[in-house]
Order: C-alpha cells, then sequence, then structure tokens
C-alpha cells in the first residue's frame, strides 16, 4: 500500500486527554508531513480549549463529527478502553487508517472483528505499543526469528510500573512522585481521569490491560508466536480491579512463558526485565533502561549500550508510523495482529482467575 504522490497526511485524535495530549498529539504536530485537522473530547468546552492550545482546526465533542471532517485520513483512538470497540470500527468503517492504544478492546472477539473490517478496508491499522519500535527490541526480534537463540524453550518477564495510583484514584501529585521517571519532570498538559484506570466497567481491568496488554504483545512481537495456554492470578489490593498479576503461558512454539506484573512497585524503582532462553542462546533485556546483552552457545556475550530514556520508550514512535505508511515510507509490521493476540491473553487470564483454571485457547 504506497501513496508516494501524497504530500500530507490529515490526522485527528479521539480521546484528546492525558495520554492523547501527552504522546500523540505531539507526535502528528512534529511530523512535516502530518496535518492534524481535528480534536476530540466529551464536551465542547474541553475540547475547544485543547484545540486552542494546540493550533487544531476543528473541536469536536463526537466521533461523528471528528469523521466528517474534510480531508480525514486517519483517526488516533486514545480514549478509554470501553470505547475503542466502537470509535475504531467506526473510523475504520469509514475508510480511516487507525492507530488505537492498548488495550485493543474489552474482549478478543471484538479485536478479531476490528482485524476483519481493516482487512476488508485495506486500510493501515496500528496497536499503540511503543517498545516495538526502539533499536534493541528490533534486534532481539532479529536474533530470535533468525534461529540465533535456536528453540525457544523459556521466557521470563517481570513488569512493573509506577501506576497503582492510577488504580486507587490518586491525585496527580500522589501517583508518580519525583523519582526519575519521564512523568515525574512536570505536571502533564492533563492529567488522567479518576475513573479511568480504577472502574473495571470503564477501563477492562486494572494491571492485566493497563500494562501486561503492554507485555503480551510485546511477547507476540519478538517471538511471532501465539499463547495456546494461560493459566492466571490476581491480587487486587483492595482496588476494585487488579494490581499484582501473575501468568503461566504457553506458546504454539512450545516455549514456556512467566510473566510478573504490578503496578504497584516503589517510586524507587521500576522493571521491565525479558530473559528469553533458547537451546543455543538467550537474550537479557531491561527495556526500561533501553539495556540488552546477547549470550551465545559458546558462552560470548555481546552487551549493547543502553539507550537513552527517548530511544528506550519513543511515546512518538507509534503515530509517527502511521502516518509514514500512509504516506509509503515505512512497512507494516502488521501490529494489530499483536494487539489481536494481546487480547487472547488478556481475556484468558481473566477467565482463568474467574474459574481457578487453565485455559486453553483454540
Amino acid at each position: 500500500m504506497r501513496d508516494t504522490d501524497r504530500q500530507t497526511v490529515g490526522c485527528a485524535v479521539v480521546g484528546a486527554g492525558w495520554w492523547g495530549t501527552e504522546a500523540h498529539i505531539p507526535a502528528i504536530i512534529r511530523h512535516p508531513r502530518a496535518t492534524l485537522l481535528a480534536v476530540q473530547k466529551r464536551t465542547r468546552e474541553a475540547a475547544e480549549k485543547v484545540a486552542e492550545d494546540f493550533g487544531v482546526p476543528f473541536a469536536c465533542t463526537t466521533l461523528d463529527e471528528v469523521l466528517a471532517v474534510a480531508g480525514l485520513d486517519a483517526v488516533v483512538i486514545s480514549s478509554t478502553p470501553n470505547a475503542h470497540y466502537p470509535q475504531a470500527m467506526a473510523a475504520l468503517e469509514k475508510g480511516c487508517h487507525v492507530l488505537i492504544e492498548k488495550p485493543m478492546t474489552m474482549t478478543a472477539a471484538q479485536a478479531e472483528q476490528l482485524l476483519h473490517v481493516a482487512e476488508k478496508q485495506g486500510v493501515h491499522f496500528l496497536i499503540s505499543c511503543p517498545w516495538h519500535y526502539t533499536a534493541r527490541n528490533i534486534e532481539a526480534r532479529r536474533l530470535i526469528q533468525t534461529g540465533a537463540l535456536g528453540q525457544l524453550k523459556m521466557i521470563s518477564v517481570l513488569m512493573t510500573n509506577f501506576c497503582g495510583g492510577l488504580y486507587r484514584q490518586q491525585p496527580w501529585e500522589e501517583l508518580f512522585g519525583d523519582g526519575d521517571a519521564f512523568e515525574s519532570a512536570s505536571a502533564p498538559y492533563q492529567r488522567p481521569g479518576r475513573e479511568s484506570y480504577s472502574d473495571p466497567a470503564v477501563a477492562g481491568g486494572g494491571q492485566i490491560y493497563c500494562q501486561v496488554s503492554h507485555v503480551a504483545a510485546h511477547l507476540a512481537f519478538l517471538t511471532g508466536a501465539r499463547a495456546i495456554e494461560v493459566f492466571a492470578r490476581f491480587d487486587q489490593g483492595g482496588t476494585q480491579v487488579d494490581v499484582y498479576d501473575t501468568l503461566n503461558i504457553k506458546l504454539d512454539n512450545g516455549a514456556l512463558v512467566a510473566i510478573a506484573s504490578t503496578g504497584a512497585t516503589m517510586l524507587s524503582e521500576r522493571n521491565y526485565e525479558v530473559r528469553i532462553y533458547g537451546e543455543q542462546g538467550m537474550l537479557h533485556m531491561e527495556l526500561w533502561q533501553g539495556t540488552m546483552a546477547y549470550h551465545d552457545g559458546s558462552g560470548k556475550v555481546r552487551s549493547y549500550p543502553a539507550l537513552d530514556d527517548s530511544s528506550a520508550y519513543p511515546i512518538h514512535a507509534p503515530a509517527q508510523n502511521l502516518i509514514d505508511l500512509i504516506l509509503g515510507e515505512a512497512e507494516n509490521g502488521r501490529q494489530m495482529f499483536l494487539g489481536a493476540m494481546a487480547m487472547d491473553v488478556i481475556e484468558a487470564a481473566c477467565t482463568s482467575v474467574a474459574t481457578g483454571r487453565n485455559v486453553t485457547l483454540p
């Protein structure tokens, strides 16, 4: 799908809240061949404020208003998870290219339906996972998929983040403290809604939807494999949603996966450690720090230099990639399938917790 004669890409951001204004709006504005035509918020006053502050022509309160804007090519959906499916479906059916925030949807069936419509319409459809665009993860995937590790046998993931306060509806000042994380650097343009992460009807769940969605999509990105069995346990930590999660997964390539994840880590440290073991080599990664070491079968170790913060977690990359795809200046990495594969894991984990049983996926 190439459109090399196109001069600019007309974009809109639906759900121009905390992450929409933190990541996606700046990414579009900074792209030399993109134009941000419209932003959407639930109230007219809020929409007009964002539009005025970022120099956007159209301030909208509904998706119908957004889709009626002339010259619109692409829609970025960064609303709450309960709105993802109907908004993405409407945009895809209109023929727009779509970037959707994680989690992709509330259910695996909804994700599959969106895939079907996107393929039928012949448009680009991406899930917003910044880690997939880092130099370390691209190299890790190359090593795995070219056989440098041999047959994959085991993967261990420890993923923690400073989002426990979101699940407890804490004010911004208490969420991230004064640590080294980029979220702590300054108060954002917009603060997250108090119920956006704490109400299961809005967010789907806590850590499993908010953060394990990253982990599950990342595993699919690295390995190209799908989960065929999932066993999970959650602890809600006194909230309405899961805060401490453990998952045991079997992939269709035979690899065994163990995931431990929480949003309630102490503000002094967060982790995203991925250790991948094959019969002929292994990879040790720390995604927050942008580090990686490859150990080959002879015992030699290749350590890669650490990435800086913006390169280790490139929050602007997904929206910029969508624009480049539309312009014909990038290759489609089939990110939409990774989002759907993550939804398989999320839904199976929730079912496992509810039933106390191992869940086998078709």
